[in-house]
């Protein structure tokens, strides 16, 4: 266990609630509940106490529980101390805390410390954090099992096999005879196969993890008066937008979180898009294409009686490459055109109408294929860029070593590359600074 000093801080969300939370975690807390509350505390048991100043005199009242290290989150002895949930009557709690000899915990160190302490591993100590986080029940669950360990179980048997398949290539090393090496290069390829098929089974699950936890930012773009407004209004399911068919009625950006199949989906209804000479609406126009350089997806809306239009076209190839592009032809209702999808140059396009919301589930079914989606079972792991990378790098790695098998001294190299990059998910192999990077993300008291 990693000896440490004692930390304290607020461990609910700030503002007012019924119930508050400060949590404290270090060595022999014994004393330090004593100072606090003036009597002993039965580990794992809520004791109705008071919580004392240094005089004696009552700072709240409430219930603290007590748990000894190491069987405690973080592997020390934890002190959790509940009170009313007032702002000020926690800082109070919490001021005490730190006169009585903790200090104000970082963001993460908590977690940082079950992780140090070996309670939990990286890959867990990152979905507590997703946890928390989680824009749907989908996600909510995703992140569950990579708390619970279920990734990391399965990083686990797949770094096992590789140390087994290591220790063959080490032997062969060892023992160069050429009968020995025949068999032997056979017994790594029959290893290697099954291991190259795991990594890439996790590796889509992570990738579909992945678009659970970060979604898409999607902005709707276009002319004016095309109905952009409306569509929002349409996938959101309310009145979010004024719709007026009066142009440039959308002066200001205007955000709207949705889930589409657990997807989290961040609609982002901008001005249209013309040569104008209202001030206002410029500023208006500016911040539309700022909000386009920073999307993930363009929904170009056009008017399906107008079709695309040079404007239109002209604002594709103002909008930068890497940005994944939908044409969306609205209002077949007028048009007189039936709902579809088509696929041209690269991308597609949706015929629709928000007002009747006919055609709308064809764009919710192109938006979830731009997102990378493919409606997975309940077995994804809300899994985070670098596990994506480290994976998709030991892929690779075992790839290369498929091709060294005539040569023993790169092939065990492939493999130590290999499981080097699939130890960093769970944190066997990690460095530092990546551990900052993690932690200092999480809230105060977590």
């Amino acid at each position: 266990m990693v000896a440490a000093d004692t930390i304290a801080a607020v461990a609910t969300a700030p503002g007012r609630g019924g119930i508050g939370v400060v949590r404290v975690s270090g060595a022999e807390l014994g004393n330090f509940a004593m100072g606090l509350l003036g009597l002993t505390l039965e580990p794992r048991r809520a004791t109705r106490v008071t919580f004392l100043f240094a005089d004696k005199s009552q700072i709240d009242d409430g219930l603290a529980v007590y748990f000894p290290g190491p069987a405690s989150f973080t592997g020390e002895d934890v002190l959790e101390l509940h009170g009313h949930g007032g702002p000020v009557v926690l800082n109070m709690l919490l001021k005490r805390c730190l006169q009585l000899g903790a200090r104000l915990a970082a963001p993460g160190e908590f977690t940082r410390r079950a992780f140090l302490n070996d309670k939990i591993d990286l890959a867990q100590a990152e979905a507590v954090a997703d946890l928390i986080d989680a824009a749907s029940e989908r996600a909510v669950r995703s992140a569950r099992r990579s708390l619970s360990g279920e990734f990391s179980a399965q990083i686990g048997r797949l770094a096992r096999q590789l140390t087994d398949l290591r220790m063959l290539v080490e032997a062969m090393l060892d023992f160069p005879e050429e009968d020995v090496e025949s068999l032997d290069r056979e017994s790594v390829l029959r290893r290697l196969e099954p291991l190259s098929e795991g990594v890439a089974t996790i590796l889509t699950k992570a990738q579909q993890g992945s678009v659970l936890r970060q979604g898409l930012t999607v902005v709707l773009a276009g002319q004016p008066n095309v109905g952009k407004s409306s569509l929002l209004n349409s996938l959101a399911g309310q009145d979010l937008a004024i719709v007026t068919p009066v142009p440039g009625t959308t002066r200001d950006s205007v955000r709207e979180t949705i889930t589409l199949d657990g997807v989290p989906l961040n609609i982002v209804d901008t001005a249209g898009l013309r040569d104008t000479d209202d001030e206002v609406e410029k500023l208006g126009i500016a911040r539309s294409w700022r909000e386009i350089e920073n999307a993930d997806v363009l929904l170009l809306v056009c008017d399906a009686r107008a079709g695309l239009s040079e404007q239109d076209i002209a604002i594709l190839a103002k909008v930068p490459q890497r940005l994944a592009r939908v044409i969306v032809f609205n209002k077949i209702d007028i048009a007189g055109v039936v709902a579809k999808i088509e696929s041209a140059e690269g991308f597609s396009r949706v015929w629709l109408s928000a007002k009747t919301a006919d055609g709308l589930q064809e764009l919710r079914d192109v938006l979830l294929a731009v997102a990378g989606w493919s409606v997975p079972g309940e077995d994804v792991f809300l899994a985070r860029e670098r596990h994506i990378e480290a994976l998709q790098a030991a892929q690779s790695f075992l790839v290369a070593a498929k091709l060294e098998l005539s040569r023993p001294e790169l092939l065990a190299e492939e493999l130590r590359l290999a499981h080097q990059r699939l130890s960093t998910i769970t944190g066997e192999f990690t460095a530092d600074d990546l551990l900052g990077e993690i932690f200092s993300r999480f809230c105060i008291g977590k």
